[in-house]
């Protein structure tokens, strides 16, 4: 059982026009919830109890907002990149100590998701990444799913969901500065040393404002109820 996770939530979401410009992304409402408190009663509910948030834009109204976990009974830690942030594997980097020697759960703040963390497992390997089929805006993919259960870099592609578990040795030998995350996916799946699963559920990357209204519309007769107001 995954008892420790990684929520990120440090960049600014600039493609969301004035929707971020004196909020930060993960505090915008889904239903009677902002994107992040929902993403974190998820994580508690599959038996999580350690969470870290990286944090860099507005980060003290996050702290602010989600406090030291208590509410959602979890504990949770801070890892502040100040700004601008270290991009995904540098502020994964720079929260490595805060999450211990045993693999974690790695999600983005942003993502509005019916998977259900509790599927996820230690790792034999150096990780486990959660694919989706494909939405319009990234038609491509990213990853593939060989027979045995590793990921791939051969059709068919699937979307990586901003969801995995990783352990720390994924990161060895790299230094907490503003790094990308996909160098190092794509260095390991080369090496056979991630496994992949695919998730054909709901699914929506909250990257612009209208996918954030086609997540509101999902949860409309939820209202947002005032412990959870940004």
């Amino acid at each position: 059982m995954l008892t420790t996770a990684i929520v990120l939530a440090a960049g600014r979401g600039e493609r969301m026009g004035a929707l971020t410009e004196h909020l930060p992304k993960p505090l915008l409402p889904i239903g009677r919830e902002t994107l992040i408190a929902r993403q974190i009663r998820r994580l508690a509910a599959a038996g999580v109890r350690d969470i870290v948030v990286n944090t860099s834009y507005r980060a003290m109204q996050l702290r602010e907002h989600l406090g030291d976990g208590a509410r959602f009974d979890v504990q949770i830690k801070y890892s502040d990149e100040g700004e601008p942030p270290l991009e995904t594997a540098g502020g994964i980097i720079r929260a490595l100590p805060l999450l211990g020697a045993d693999p974690f759960i790695v999600v983005n703040a942003d993502v509005v998701t019916d998977f259900e963390f509790a599927q996820l497992r230690p790792p034999a390997k150096l990780g486990t990444l959660v694919l989706v089929p494909n939405p319009p805006h990234h038609a491509n993919g990213d990853f593939g799913i060989r027979g045995d259960g590793t990921a791939s870099a051969a059709a068919p592609l699937y979307t990586f969901a901003g969801i995995s578990v990783m352990r720390p040795q994924l990161f060895a030998g790299q230094s907490d500065e503003w790094q990308k995350l996909r160098p190092l996916l794509d260095a390991a799946v080369a090496e056979h040393a991630l496994n992949a699963m695919l998730h054909r559920g709901l699914w929506i990357d909250v990257g612009t404002p209208e996918r954030l209204l086609e997540a509101q519309r999902l949860f409309a007769d939820e209202s947002l109820e005032p412990s959870d107001k940004p």
